[in-house]
C-alpha cells in the first residue's frame, strides 16, 4: 500500500501571493531574520523545489532549494513549522526532514542571507487531509511496463485502454500518466572485497548509468558489503552523483538482503515510480535479515525492484531463482552480464525501460488492513502485447 499524493511540477513562486498553500513575503517573521535588513537584489530568485504544496507528505522528506543567481549567499535555512530544520553556507541546498506518519499541512519556509545582510524569504504551505481526503492515503500505485512480441517497448497507449483488476475485480483508475512521470530512484552498489578487480570499470559503468538519469529525477546511491553506506541521498545534481562513485571502495562481504531492505525503506511516498537498483555479483553473506523478511517487505510497498546480476549471480541457477523471486512479483526484472565490460549494455537497458513506463492510480474497494495478499492484473484492450506490473500488495496493518 502506497501514500497517496496527486502529480505535480515545481512550484515557482512571484511576487505576489498564490493562495492559501503558498505565498511570498519580503520581510519575514522576527525569530528568522534581522529587522531591517535590506531589499535583495532584484536579480536574485529563491525557488522551493522540494516539497511540492499539491502533494502530500509524510515520512523522510527532501526539503530543496534553488538560487539564482548563486553568488553573495553568506547562508540559507529552512524552517518547517516555525522550526530551524538545516541552514548552509553554499548551494546545494538540500537536506531530508522527517515529516511524521500523519499527512498534515506543513509550513515550509526558506530564508535566505545575502552580503550586505539583504534577506529573501520563501514560504510555501504542503498539503493537509480533510475528511474527503482520507480515502486517497491507502490509495494502490502500479507501475506498468508494455512491450510488443519483438520486446520494443510500447508508448502513447491511451488510458482508455487499460483496465486494471483486484482479486478479480474491475477497478477505477483515479491517476493515470504515460510521460514525464516521476521517478526516486536507488542504486545499491556491490563494494564487497570481490569486487576488487572489477571496480575500476564499474565506477565507469556506474557514473555513466547515473549521469543518463533525466535531470531533475532523484537518486540515492549506496555502496554495501557487510554494512550499508550511504553515499548520496536524493541527489538531483549529476556532480554530486560522479563524485559520490569515487568514493566506492571494495572491502568486507555482501549483506544483499540488508541493502534491499534499506532501499525500500529510504524510497519516499510522493506520487511517482519508485525503483531499486541493486548490482550484486554473489550471494547473501550477512545479512541480519532473512530472504522472506525482504519478500515480505517488497509485498507492502509499490517499489519495482530491479538486479543486476553478475559473476555468481549469472553462472549459479540458484542465486539467479532468488533474484527472479524477489524481482518479478514487483513488476521488475532482473539483468545478468557475463562480465563487467558488459555491465555498460545492462544499464543502458534498464535505462531505456525505466524511460518507457506507464504509472497507473486506484483506490481499491477492499481497504481492510487485515495483513491478507491482493492480486492486481493489469490488462490492455486491442492488442496482444506483454505487460509487466506488480503482481500484488499485502495489506499490512497500521501501527
Amino acid at each position: 500500500m502506497a501514500g497517496w499524493q496527486w502529480a505535480a511540477g515545481v512550484l515557482v513562486l512571484a511576487a505576489v501571493p498564490f493562495g492559501p498553500t503558498a505565498a511570498q513575503t519580503a520581510v519575514p517573521a522576527a525569530p528568522v531574520a534581522p529587522i531591517g535588513a535590506t531589499t535583495p537584489p532584484a536579480t536574485a530568485r529563491i525557488q522551493i523545489e522540494s516539497p511540492d504544496p499539491t502533494q502530500f507528505v509524510s515520512g523522510p522528506t527532501a526539503l530543496r532549494a534553488t538560487l539564482a543567481p548563486a553568488t553573495g549567499v553568506t547562508g540559507v535555512a529552512f524552517f518547517v513549522d516555525g522550526r530551524q530544520v538545516c541552514e548552509f553556507g553554499a548551494a546545494p541546498f538540500e537536506c531530508e526532514w522527517d515529516a511524521g506518519r500523519d499527512v498534515v499541512a506543513h509550513q515550509i519556509r526558506v530564508v535566505v542571507t545575502l552580503d550586505g545582510g539583504s534577506r529573501i524569504v520563501r514560504t510555501m504551505r504542503t498539503k493537509g487531509l480533510d475528511y474527503a481526503d482520507k480515502v486517497e492515503v491507502d490509495a494502490v500505485q502500479v507501475t506498468v511496463t508494455v512491450t510488443d512480441g519483438k520486446g520494443k517497448f510500447v508508448a502513447g497507449i491511451p488510458q482508455t485502454q487499460f483496465r486494471i483488476y483486484e482479486d478479480g475485480q474491475l477497478q477505477d483508475i483515479g491517476y493515470f500518466a504515460s510521460q514525464d512521470v516521476p521517478l526516486e530512484l536507488v542504486v545499491a552498489v556491490d563494494i564487497s572485497g570481490s569486487m576488487t578487480a572489477a571496480m575500476p570499470r564499474l565506477k565507469r559503468s556506474v557514473r555513466n548509468f547515473l549521469a543518463a538519469v533525466p535531470t531533475g529525477n532523484q537518486v540515492t546511491l549506496l555502496g554495501f558489503n557487510d554494512s550499508v553506506f550511504t553515499l548520496t541521498r536524493r541527489s538531483v545534481d549529476v556532480a554530486e552523483r560522479s563524485r559520490a562513485v569515487d568514493r566506492l571502495a571494495p572491502w568486507g562481504a555482501t549483506a544483499l538482503y540488508d541493502v534491499i531492505l534499506r532501499g525500500i525503506e529510504m524510497l519516499g511516498r510522493q506520487t511517482g515510480r519508485r525503483a531499486l537498483v541493486v548490482f550484486s555479483d554473489g550471494e547473501d553473506q550477512g545479512s541480519h535479515v532473512t530472504l522472506e523478511d525482504v519478500e515480505r517487505r517488497l509485498q507492502a510497498s509499490d517499489v519495482t525492484l530491479y538486479m543486476i546480476g553478475q559473476g555468481r549471480g549469472v553462472t549459479h541457477d540458484y542465486l539467479r531463482r532468488v533474484m527472479q523471486r524477489l524481482t518479478l512479483p514487483t513488476g521488475g526484472r532482473v539483468f545478468t552480464t557475463d562480465n563487467i565490460d558488459a555491465l555498460q549494455g545492462a544499464f543502458e537497458e534498464l535505462l531505456d525501460e525505466l524511460s518507457n513506463q506507464y504509472l497507473i492510480g486506484y483506490q481499491p474497494t477492499y481497504t481492510t488492513r487485515d495483513d491478507s495478499w491482493h492480486e492486481i492484473k493489469v490488462e490492455i484492450d486491442g492488442q496482444p502485447l506483454n505487460i509487466r506490473a506488480r503482481q500484488g500488495y499485502r495489506a499490512i496493518p497500521q501501527r
